[in-house]
Order: C-alpha cells, then sequence, then structure tokens
C-alpha cells in the first residue's frame, strides 16, 4: 500500500489471488487492525483479539477507514473499524485490548504437541515458504499440493510504503493465512475465507511468523479452519476462519512458480 493524504493505494503486492482487480484479505486484515492501533487509547494495554468480517470484494480502490473506542475500562478497552460507510460496509473489525497482569496460581491442562521448527532462513521480506507434514520448508507451491497438513512461514514487506509494520499489524496479517494453510488441497484452493478471529497470548517477536494448520472440517460448502500462530520463540496466539465454497473459481495455486 501507497498512503496518500490519508487514502491507502493498493499496490500489486495487495491484489488476491482470487481476482487481479480485488484487495486481498490479508491486506484487508492488515489495514483494519493498523485503523485499531492508532485508534487505541492506551498504551498498557496489549491486543488479545481481533475479528474482522469480509463483508464484500473490495476494488482497487483507495481505501480509507474509520475507527471508534466502544469502550474502555480498567482491564479492557474494546473497538471497532470499517471501510465503506455504515450502510455499505466492505469490510469491518472488532478488536479487545487488555491490561496484562500476573499468573494465577495453579495447574492448567495445554496441548503438549511441539510446535515446528521455524525454517534455517535470514529473517527479511521474502516469498513464503510451506511445509507439508514432516517434510522440510521450501517456496515451490506446486510441491505442496497436496493433502497434507500445512504450515507456513511469512516475513512480510512493509504494509503501508515507508511505514515499520507493528507487531498487531503482521500477525493480523498473517492471520488470514489460516485459509491458505487450512484449505490448500490436492487441486488447490476451493473455499474463500469469509472472517478472520486473532487470539494473542502475546504480540510476536521478531519479523518473521509461522503459522500450523491444526483442523479444518466442512459440511454443505461450509467451512471452519484452525491454527495455531508462532514465531521463533514460541506460541504467539491461535486463528479460526469460517469459509464457503467457491469451486467455480478454484485457485491451483500448483500452478504459481517460486
Amino acid at each position: 500500500m501507497s498512503d496518500a493524504d490519508g487514502i491507502l493505494v493498493p499496490q500489486a503486492l495487495a491484489v488476491s489471488p482470487w481476482s487481479n482487480r480485488q484487495v486481498g484479505g490479508y491486506a484487508v486484515c492488515g489495514v483494519l487492525a493498523r485503523a485499531i492501533e492508532h485508534a487505541a487509547e492506551s498504551q498498557d494495554f496489549v491486543p488479545v483479539r481481533l475479528t474482522v468480517d469480509l463483508c464484500a470484494p473490495f476494488g482497487l480502490d483507495g481505501i480509507s477507514t474509520t475507527a471508534t473506542v466502544v469502550r474502555r475500562g480498567p482491564r479492557i478497552e474494546v473497538l471497532e473499524a470499517r471501510i465503506g460507510t455504515e450502510s455499505d460496509t466492505t469490510a469491518r473489525a472488532s478488536a479487545v485490548f487488555a491490561a496484562a497482569g500476573t499468573e494465577p496460581p495453579g495447574e492448567l491442562w495445554h496441548d503438549h504437541e511441539p510446535l515446528p521448527t521455524p525454517p534455517d532462513c535470514v529473517d527479511e521480506p521474502s516469498p513464503p515458504l510451506f511445509s507439508s507434514t514432516d517434510g522440510g520448508w521450501s517456496g515451490d507451491f506446486a510441491a505442496h499440493q497436496n493433502a497434507h497438513r500445512k504450515t507456513a512461514w511469512q516475513n512480510f514487506p512493509p504494509l503501508v510504503a515507508g511505514e515499520a509494520m507493528s507487531p498487531f499489524v503482521r500477525a493480523a496479517v498473517m492471520a488470514e493465512t489460516t485459509s491458505l494453510v487450512c484449505h490448500w488441497g490436492s487441486a488447490g484452493a476451493g473455499f474463500i475465507n469469509i472472517d478472520t478471529t486473532l487470539a494473542l497470548i502475546r504480540l510476536p517477536r521478531g519479523t518473521g511468523l509461522g503459522l500450523r494448520a491444526d483442523n479444518q472440517r466442512s459440511h454443505a460448502g461450509i467451512s471452519v479452519g484452525t491454527a495455531t500462530m508462532f514465531d521463533r520463540d514460541g506460541y504467539v496466539g491461535s486463528c479460526t476462519v469460517t469459509a464457503i465454497s467457491n469451486a467455480r473459481r478454484q485457485v491451483d495455486l500448483g500452478a504459481l512458480r517460486p
């Protein structure tokens, strides 16, 4: 994106793989997270949840956002942002920021499955890397067009040219990749997500982010996918998307070149 007097103008990397006339959902998520972060009133609170509803396809026109604080209490702050008007919304987001505190006493159950080992690479903006089940990391899309469990690792370029991307915005952009790791199968990607929810226990560290598919189930063209977000220091949060069948416009990701 480039910033022209407050209007974000989509560039080539923001174009959706589904249509060369639309902005990709990952860019929309990033733009809304950025607007929410700018509107947050307290630097003492940290983002813990972001939900983006992708209400309608968004063309390659300039993007403007509005963001408001819905409520601020002593321990939480709730915010909203939207692209479009209240009567004609293209995308909207809600977020919760919370005050950090001390851990309560006692022990809780949690999943002990080890996280994937991040790739041995320099963390700088570059095309994504993928791993299928127990295979190694590579950027060869054709090698990962299969029915195996997917993991992605990405180092994104700036969302807005000339502006450092915050950890929260980076996580929001990565969260939308949940649909890719959960819905990329042996014949490509046939579901398109209509929302994204990101739940964080902490902000990511560094620029590299991973996303491992945890589950995917569908019925009658409606799918739910869940994934784990991680960085080089460990677990960051969980992501969920709901998606609808888009079989008539299935994307053959195996035809993409690294």
